[in-house]
């Protein structure tokens, strides 16, 4: 479904001459999202180096453009009505890799897979929470990605950020986290993420890292469409322990599903609309309130206009 138009002419051709990097009008953002649902982009576009970007915002801020930031799309809902402004993926080899030893320095679009892999190959541990979880170090960053194992921020040393003003680092004791979540400036995007790693025993990190892979791939559907968890863990409690108990779990509306193998994830059957899945958490949030007198605190980032 095509979004409303937001940008007049004039605007389309700025950003044309501007020549950001890879500049797509008009593109469906359902396959670029894991859960594959969704509206299209007025303007999608890959910056190819840091000072494009810093560009970019800074014709975004003068004309009062919105900013929206997709990373990799694996926790995010874009709206059926699309995303109106300029959305921004950021490319895997956006920024050289710096390798030192118990310091990793990578880009903000590249996959959080790729610190599991030069960790391992840097014979270095700390990380092993992240494997298995898909997305960007930059969306890692922004959510302080984790799991009961651990937290992204507790490994990073200082992130990179790209504002209308310039790139500048800034350490990470200075950017207020908490679970699931890392205070940025406003406007502010990770263009890369300096991680600190210890040595260690890798027997262990390998072990440990082999059993959180097989119990995902026993408990979590990963061969269908999804965004992941779908709310964040009450403090005490668990999401989908929570869903699961209101009778939920594998509830259907539309071509959404709580998914049978685990209650805190949507699953697309097929065709499904972002507004089949936002009735379902909606559904989710209603049926635990009345139940059990909990508020329930979505983990997925909403971009875009929800018709």
């Amino acid at each position: 479904m095509n979004v409303a138009r937001r940008l007049d002419p004039s605007w389309r051709t700025a950003l044309e001459q501007l020549q950001p990097g890879e500049l797509r009008f008009d593109e469906p953002l359902a396959p670029w999202c894991s859960i594959r649902a969704g509206g299209h982009a007025e303007a999608l576009v890959r910056p190819a180096s840091p000072q494009q970007l810093v560009e970019l915002l800074k014709l975004a801020h003068a004309g009062g453009i919105p900013v929206s930031t997709l990373g990799g799309g694996a926790n995010t809902l874009v709206g059926d009505g699309g995303v109106p402004g300029i959305t921004l993926k950021l490319p895997a080899d956006f920024v050289p890799e710096q390798l030192e030893p118990g310091r990793i320095t990578l880009g903000g679009g590249s996959a959080i897979t790729r610190l599991i892999t030069v960790m391992k190959q840097q014979q270095r541990v700390g990380a092993e929470f992240l494997a298995g979880i898909p997305g960007t170090l930059g969306g890692a960053v922004t959510m302080n990605a984790g799991t009961k194992h651990g937290e992204c921020m507790s490994i990073v040393e200082a992130v990179e950020l790209a504002t209308p003003a310039g790139l500048g680092w800034v350490d990470a004791a200075q950017l207020p986290h908490e679970y699931r979540h890392t205070s940025l400036p406003p406007g502010a995007i990770v263009t890369r993420v300096r991680f600190v790693l210890p040595e260690g025993d890798l027997e262990a990190s390998k072990a440990q890292m082999d059993l959180d892979l097989a119990y995902r791939k026993r408990t979590q559907p990963l061969s269908q469409p999804n965004f992941g968890s779908v709310f964040t863990n009450p403090k005490g409690d668990f999401a989908g322990r929570l869903i699961e108990a209101v009778q939920l779990k594998g509830h259907t509306l539309g071509r959404a599903q709580f998914s049978m193998l685990h209650a805190n994830w949507i699953v697309n059957l097929g065709g499904a609309t972002a507004a089949d899945v936002t009735a379902l958490m909606d559904l989710a949030t209603l049926r635990v309130r009345e139940a059990h007198g909990i508020a329930l605190h979505p983990e997925v980032k909403r971009i875009g206009v929800f018709l």
